[in-house]
């Protein structure tokens, strides 16, 4: 089959690799008919390279057929339409119990200190061959695969693996009261629907970044904005806009790359540049991440609010401004998504026609698998207006 895999830094490549097959009782094989770039992938494609191996396969939002199950499976059979979620857990073990997918026990990378093994992410996280191909192999498929509906295009469901889930427990964790407001750093894919889903819930919404494109997609659905690139202080321009005060909540979904970090843009630059058997250590022990945007939130968060990061973080000593976060009495909630634990809210939203969240105006690029390497390149560049690219294999 074919499969986007990773070569180094800034270097993807479609090739043939082996078809996955059933390995366990509990596997399936899915051939998939599309599959997102996520910004998380821009992490692999930039900075985290320690981490991967030559020739992994990348990717971890696709929804696709079902072409094959093991003996043990009897929620899905070959022929179902399914979304699979980007982390693997097994919805039995203490903490699927308590809905912490994203720490299942069963699936843990506990060789190297992580939690729920995740499709197509490095190391840290199990290196899972991904999604970004023609066929996938999911583990624990007893508990993972979500059955949509035929009929709709791919997009209407897509997201209920990584992008959806991922961005409404943004806005869970945020806790924004009733009526009040929240404020969102970065206007990617998660951060558009972090938006969008805030809205739909009735708060009060201004959205942050400097990208023309995203906030213009941000204002076509009632978000209030904020361009970066144009107001010289953005925390005080919040606070301007809420009364003096800040927002009740803020989420940051933007994470380890943040514009407006130069020391830590070169310190993360120069790690990469080192051997991977050097780099890997150092970034796991005193990885230091871009923070501007965690400032940022720190600084627009009114005192005793909340704070969200959905933004990917990899950092072991980074700075953080503990005087002003203690006086400000600020929360601070995190962590990758139990994607799982949020489907079935997400499930009415994304077949209602009335499409209420916009499912269907996040993707800005549909290209075909073989172009993936100028894929990566347009969403790294934030080139021809992308905002999100789907692959279609």
């Amino acid at each position: 089959m074919k499969a986007v895999t990773w070569h180094g830094k800034r270097d993807v490549r479609v090739e043939e690799v082996p078809d996955p097959a059933i390995k366990e009782p509990n596997d399936a094989v899915i051939r998939i008919t599309s599959t997102g770039i996520c910004g998380s992938d821009l992490h692999l494609y930039e900075v985290l390279g320690p981490f991967m191996a030559e020739g992994d396969i990348l990717g971890h939002e696709p929804i696709g057929v079902v072409e094959e199950v093991g003996p043990a499976i009897e929620n899905i059979k070959p022929g179902d339409r399914v979304v699979i979620p980007f982390n693997i857990s097994c919805g039995h073990c203490h903490m699927c119990g308590m809905q912490l997918y994203a720490q299942c026990e069963t699936t843990q990378v506990r060789e190297q200190g992580m939690g729920a093994a995740l499709f197509g992410y490095t190391k840290l996280y199990g290196q899972v061959p991904g999604g970004q191909a023609q066929y996938l192999r999911v583990p624990e498929a007893q508990f993972g695969p979500l059955k949509v509906p035929e009929g709709p295009p791919d997009e209407r469901f897509i997201y209920l693996s990584d992008v959806l889930p991922t961005a409404w427990q943004a806005v869970e964790y945020a806790d924004v009261p009733e009526g009040g407001s929240v404020t969102v750093f970065g206007l990617g894919p998660i951060g558009q629907m972090c938006c969008r889903i805030a809205r739909h819930l009735g708060h009060q919404v201004i959205g942050v970044d400097g990208v023309t494109q995203r906030l213009e997609m941000a204002r076509r659905h009632g978000v209030e904005v904020i361009d970066a690139s144009e107001v010289t202080d953005v925390s005080e321009e919040v606070r301007q806009r809420t009364s003096g005060r800040g927002t009740d909540s803020v989420i940051d979904a933007v994470g380890m790359e943040a514009h407006g970090s130069p020391a830590a843009k070169l310190a993360q630059t120069l790690t990469t540049m080192l051997p991977g058997a050097v780099a890997a250590p150092l970034m796991s022990h005193t990885g230091v991440d871009r923070l501007a945007a965690l400032n940022h939130a720190i600084d627009s968060v009114r005192r005793g609010g909340v704070i969200s990061v959905i933004g990917v973080y990899g950092g072991m000593t980074d700075p953080m401004p503990m005087l002003r976060m203690f006086d400000k009495g600020i929360t601070m909630r995190m962590g990758q998504a139990h994607v799982r634990r949020w489907t079935s809210a997400l499930m009415p939203l994304v077949t209602d026609e009335s499409d209420p969240l916009g499912v269907m105006d996040l993707a800005t690029h549909r290209m075909p698998l073989e172009q993936a390497p100028l894929a990566y390149e347009m969403f790294q560049k934030k080139s021809d207006g992308a905002v999100k690219i789907l692959l279609q294999p």
